[in-house]
């Protein structure tokens, strides 16, 4: 089932759920606390944001990996999975997690140094500040084109 967030669906860009719109998708944005599930949301949007503006991306699925709110591109292929959570050793922290096999975080750290990782597998936010938008929006792009630019596109 596609449900669409807002004029996103006619720029290609969708939601993808299993069930109902307020799915278990939502179920767990629901239990985060109330600072870190207003973090993730905003993160989402940028996800869902950075999807539509961004060449060969098309569809949007999100879903739930590992009971995390997950991104996916099933249609273009075009992208490695996104996914975002609270980390749950430090819960004032949110992560937004990509696929450790890929050289994804390797990459972001040397254009981004200022940001905070952990090993290869994710960038670290605080969920009381502001998100870092320009280079979230950089990364998120990067993951969501990565096997376009690796040569494994559709």
């Amino acid at each position: 089932m596609k449900t669409s967030p807002g004029k996103a669906a006619a720029s290609g860009v969708a939601r993808k759920r299993a069930g109902n719109p307020d799915s278990a998708v939502d179920a767990v944005f629901d239990a985060y606390p109330k600072q870190v599930k207003a973090k993730l949301l905003a993160l989402r949007r940028l996800i869902f944001a950075t999807a539509k503006a961004t060449k060969g991306v098309g569809v949007l699925e999100e879903a739930l990996k590992w009971g995390q709110p997950s991104y996916l591109t099933p249609e273009s292929k075009s992208g490695s999975t996104i996914r975002i959570d609270q980390v749950k050793a430090e819960p004032d922290q949110v992560a937004v997690y990509f696929h450790c096999q890929t050289n994804l975080v390797e990459t972001f750290r040397e254009l981004y140094p200022e940001l905070r990782y952990e090993g290869n597998r994710a960038i670290l936010l605080n969920a009381a500040d502001q998100l870092p938008d320009a280079e979230l929006r950089h990364c998120v792009g990067l993951a969501l084109t990565y096997h376009l630019r690796k040569g494994k596109g559709p």
